[in-house]
């Protein structure tokens, strides 16, 4: 059975926070809010939670995992970024917005592309996901939580709670979500290419 948390969704209690984190080391899968829709998150290293976000969305070998990063100096520890495309990058940050790019040797072959060597990653702008990766002191490996068959992710806790009790850890719960998923955006080959339109306006990198 999974543990709920309701966080204040402007002053997140840093005890809860500190529950959420201390979960996540010891390997925990958790459902969080983001500033696009809820997402499935792990640690880094947690071999098991990437094999439970793949079983509970259906992915293939072929999916792009997301490492959620606090902050700028965390994300350049984990993709290799170039001048022209870091003051893109830097400018629709913090955001809705996934990046792909060339991953650095920190990210594990598992969450790599298996062709391309990419990784996606972002900064999300949203207090409770910040409030959990400042605690945490490194990434979250997310992928949106939007189940298989189904066309939009779900925006209450309660709700995830209810049917994914059994298959994730914990849920945390700060109000209602998006239901956009974030904008993809491939910067892998130097140039922008738009994978997905979602929360994030694409205008900018058109």
């Amino acid at each position: 059975m999974a543990k709920y948390f309701d966080v204040h969704p402007d002053n997140p209690q840093p005890r809860t926070i500190s529950n959420v984190a201390d979960l996540v080391r010891s390997g925990s899968l958790i459902a969080y809010p983001t500033d696009s829709c809820f997402a499935l998150g792990c640690a880094l290293g947690n071999r098991e939670g990437v094999g439970r976000i793949r079983t509970i969305r259906n992915l293939g070998d072929k999916h792009h995992f997301t490492l959620v990063c606090q902050n700028f100096a965390q994300l350049g520890q984990f993709v290799h970024i170039d001048n022209n495309v870091f003051r893109a990058v830097k400018a629709a940050t913090p955001g809705a917005y996934t990046f792909i790019l060339p991953a650095t040797s920190e990210v594990p072959k598992q969450l790599q592309h298996p062709k391309k060597k990419t990784v996606g990653v972002r900064i999300p702008d949203h207090v409770v996901t910040q409030a959990i990766l400042a605690e945490l002191g490194e990434p979250l490996l997310s992928s949106t939580l939007l189940l298989p068959d189904e066309d939009e992710p779900m925006t209450q806790g309660w709700e995830i709670k209810e049917r994914l009790d059994h298959v994730v850890d914990a849920v945390v719960d700060s109000g209602d979500c998006g239901t956009r998923a974030t904008t993809v955006v491939d910067f892998s080959s130097g140039e922008a290419e738009i994978v997905r339109v979602g929360a994030g306006d694409p205008s900018r990198f058109e």
